[in-house]
């Protein structure tokens, strides 16, 4: 209800269970029963929002009035579907506690989920639902008057490699320079011996990310990786005076949010040390995260973060596939379905990450930019947030960045255009 009503619609809201005070109420008013109630608007609900055990649900995907549902109920309701029960399915993303089949890296994918199977992972569903019931509301109610939402977008940038070739120390420049050449990639190692020798770094995208986020009037995220080097993790050395420096340059500008490791999913307390370390290079407070690789589960990660004091976290959305993860563009409180209450880490889902239509959907740069364009097209149908993820990488057009540096750009010019 929270969520729905002041988070989407910005109004204030009573629930009660008396019927005398319903009826000689003024406002508009929803009768969440099974019984008819003249002057309301009618939800017939299902039993899940009465449950407190998590169970596997049979759910059929339908079609009313051109929206997507699911828990049908009937079609004498005035809304023939349970709007609340769906909604709280999505968003508090009851199917991933759940058994399910992970990938390699412990991760539940988009294939496995309810929109993703049912083709509707590219839709708000949930911010599609509230539009067409608060258009109901109004026509029913004319002094519901919801508050207008406006189009807002985050961009966030995730440092997991600062540097191509750069401040690497001798055993990985070594090791790398062997490894290219093992591979005859002789372009690789003539590419790292002109950085070394003075060349600027091609992860060094630095200066570009902060004139054209000038240009736009962008302030964006950063999220560090600072984990121990091992195969998943592979930044700087926490005690390299450049990356400290770098970290320092960007902080005195933009927020920073910590990016956990891959290693300190495992470990509490190597979260903890990543946390402090990071906390004491900028001298400022963390209350932002996003985990490397994507990695979460529910609802284990998140409790982690809250132990750290962490308030917003960016991880949610997919690694295989674009879309809404949880049904909806609008961040929201995470709720916590074990111990079945709401806490106070607020969740900002990403819809478009970089390497998602490079690697994992296998785009060119123009189908990539037309992807990007629906959802953004998408998000401002229901006046949302979207929120990208983009590294420095790639920006580099270098690799299996090249000829990729326009995607970014391309992306603003489409958010921004009038």
């Amino acid at each position: 209800m929270s969520f729905i009503f002041e988070d989407i619609y910005g109004v204030d809201y009573k629930l009660t269970t008396n019927k005398d005070e319903f009826l000689s109420s003024d406002v508009a008013k929803i009768n969440y029963s099974e019984e008819r109630i003249d002057g309301s608007i009618q939800i017939i609900p299902i039993d899940l929002l009465f449950e407190t055990n998590i169970l596997q649900k049979k759910i059929k995907v339908s079609n009313w009035e051109k929206q997507i549902i699911f828990f049908k109920t009937s079609e004498n309701a005035d809304i023939p579907f349970d709007l609340f029960a769906a909604s709280f399915y999505l968003i508090s993303r009851y199917e991933e506690y759940l058994p399910f089949s992970a990938d390699k890296h412990g991760r539940f994918e988009a294939n496995q989920s309810l929109a993703g199977k049912n083709g509707f992972l590219q839709e708000p569903v949930v911010d599609q639902w509230m539009c067409k019931i608060g258009e109901m509301l109004s026509e029913k109610f004319p002094n519901f008057k919801p508050c207008e939402r406006k189009f807002k977008y985050i961009s966030t940038i995730d440092i997991d490699n600062a540097y191509a070739y750069l401040y690497k120390g001798t055993v990985r420049t070594i090791g790398a320079s062997m490894r290219d050449l093992f591979k005859l990639d002789f372009n690789e190692n003539m590419k790292r011996f002109q950085t070394l020798t003075g060349e600027k770094d091609p992860f060094d995208t630095y200066g570009y990310l902060d004139a054209i986020h000038k240009k736009y009037n962008i302030s964006p995220l950063w999220f560090f990786l600072v984990g121990n080097y091992n195969t998943y993790d592979k930044n700087l050395p926490l005690d390299n005076e450049a990356f400290q420096e770098l970290i320092k340059e960007v902080c005195a500008v933009s927020e920073i949010g910590i990016h956990p490791s891959y290693e300190s999913n495992e470990s509490f307390d190597q979260l903890k040390k990543e946390f402090d370390y990071l906390s004491g290079v900028t001298c400022k407070p963390l209350t932002k995260s996003r985990q490397h690789y994507l990695k979460l589960l529910f609802s284990e990660t998140y409790q982690n973060l809250l132990k750290l004091g962490i308030k917003e976290d960016y991880t949610l959305g997919y690694a295989s596939d674009v879309g809404f993860r949880a049904g909806t563009c609008t961040p929201f409180q995470f709720y916590d379905l074990y111990n079945e209450k709401a806490t106070d880490l607020k969740i900002y889902p990403f819809y478009v990450m970089d390497a998602t239509l490079n690697q994992y959907l296998k785009l060119d740069v123009d189908e990539a930019v037309e992807l990007i364009a629906k959802i953004i097209k998408k998000v401002k149908q229901v006046n949302g947030t979207f929120i990208s993820l983009w590294h420095n990488e790639s920006l580099s057009d270098h690799g299996h960045w090249k000829g990729w540096e326009p995607v970014y750009k391309q992306m603003l010019e489409i958010i921004f255009e009038k």
